[in-house]
């Protein structure tokens, strides 16, 4: 056997994902600098500043998501580490929110089971034999 594992396809599918989210989040910041003019867009995000810091913000998020997500493409224990916390974070969130607001449990069960999924392939044995060789 190599000494390097191949990337397991959970965690191939997971950074792909996370690379498209963080190209939206780019785009749509860039949209919204764009837009900063259109009085209904600037009237909607509370004025130009609140605008300009959340499409800035926006796009900030995006390159740090596309840069995770090619630490994950690379076998990089800190993105992976990154990653878990995040979706653990995300996790509770969902519980409090499911707890907070009954009318939203069938959303959140969604989100949470979602990123339990996403823990869990990262966490794969495969996932391990991947992320220990690089």
């Amino acid at each position: 056997m190599s000494s390097l594992a191949r990337r397991p396809a959970g965690v191939t599918l997971i950074a792909v994902l996370a690379w498209i989210e963080g190209a939206f989040a780019i785009v749509a910041g860039v949209l919204l600098l764009i837009l900063k003019d259109d009085a209904e867009v600037r009237d909607a995000s509370g004025g130009e500043p609140a605008l300009v810091t959340s499409a800035i913000l926006t796009i900030l998020f995006g390159v740090v998501v596309v840069l995770i997500a090619g630490g994950l493409l690379r076998g990089s224990r800190g993105a992976r580490i990154v990653v878990t916390v995040l979706q653990l974070l995300a996790i509770a969130s969902d519980a409090l929110t499911a707890w907070a607001d009954p009318a939203r449990f069938a959303w959140s069960a969604v989100g949470a089971l979602i990123s339990l999924i996403i823990v869990i392939l990262l966490w794969t044995g495969r996932a391990n034999d991947f992320f220990r060789t690089r």
